[in-house]
């Protein structure tokens, strides 16, 4: 393998990353599909490919088709958790990361074939000859396909952002989390109110106000930065060494907070996809 070629294919990984994606919701896959796509380019005479791009996109539309098939025989789902959208204030950027995840949601319910036509042509512009070539289809039914998946997703809700009033409920939470203000925590708390906790050693499950206000501690809630969490408003804390510490996600229906759920366990933590700690954006800590 020359370093010409290696050069080449590291020029496209980010897009083959992409991609791969995309198709199948979990970094990991995508990670291991190119991964594979790599080492298929190392045994192949480079010398012979015509067009790397579309070679490339062929090779882990493929493999990321035998991914998706296979799944199709395992119920569990495959997806990363997700934790998206910084919520600074700005309505717009929680919406749109919050379609970007309803988008992932939504590709779940296709079947392979649907999905990889639409992914690859919708979002990555792929020419229906060259999907229909890794389908082993006409490139008729390949339109048709992707045509299909189209309109699910179009159909599909999708999950609205949290607006400015959700918003300002959790602040109050956190706010009385943080102070230790036990009434200010039954004001925002539901009466019915339910707390999910994953530790490390299982599910803690508290339920009613009163239980949760006088039970739960939120002080490092309350210092992290919020966050969309799985589409829902919700919070992110640190260690100071920039390992996570919780993620937890809010449910608001009516003024009130309805359900909390948190996740606690370094396990479930380094399973699910998270923003670098702040210190770490655009530099070291």
């Amino acid at each position: 393998m020359s370093d010409t070629v290696a050069a080449a294919f590291e020029a496209r990984r980010d897009r083959l990353q992409a991609v791969a994606h995309r198709l199948l919701g979990s970094h990991a896959d995508a990670e291991d599909v190119v991964q594979e796509a790599w080492l298929r380019l190392a045994r192949q005479d480079a010398t012979v490919i015509g067009n790397l791009d579309g070679w490339l996109t062929t090779v882990v539309g493929r493999i990321s088709l035998d991914v998706l098939r296979s799944r199709k025989s395992r119920p569990e789902s495959p997806y990363d958790e997700i934790v998206v959208a910084i919520e600074d204030g700005s309505e717009e950027v929680a919406r749109a990361d919050s379609v970007g995840l309803a988008l992932l949601v939504v590709l779940e319910t296709l079947g392979p074939a649907e999905r990889l036509a639409f992914v690859l042509h919708d979002l990555f512009a792929v020419p229906f000859e060259e999907i229909a070539r890794i389908l082993g289809k006409s490139a008729a039914a390949t339109k048709m396909l992707a045509s299909r998946a189209r309109r699910k997703v179009r159909a599909a809700d999708r999950p609205p952002a949290p607006g400015r009033p959700e918003r300002e409920v959790i602040q109050a939470f956190l706010r009385a989390a943080r102070d230790g203000d036990f009434e200010g925590l039954l004001r925002v708390l539901d009466p019915e109110v339910q707390l999910t906790v994953d530790t490390p050693g299982g599910v803690v499950v508290v339920l009613g106000a009163t239980k949760v206000a006088a039970g739960a501690q939120f002080g490092a809630a309350a210092t992290g930065r919020p966050f969309l969490v799985g589409g829902l408003p919700g919070v992110v804390a640190w260690r100071e060494d920039g390992s996570p510490l919780s993620v937890v996600a809010f449910t608001v229906a009516e003024g009130r907070v309805t359900g909390i759920a948190a996740v606690a366990d370094p396990a479930r933590l380094a399973s699910m996809t998270l923003p670098p700690p702040p210190e770490t954006v655009g530099g070291s800590r």
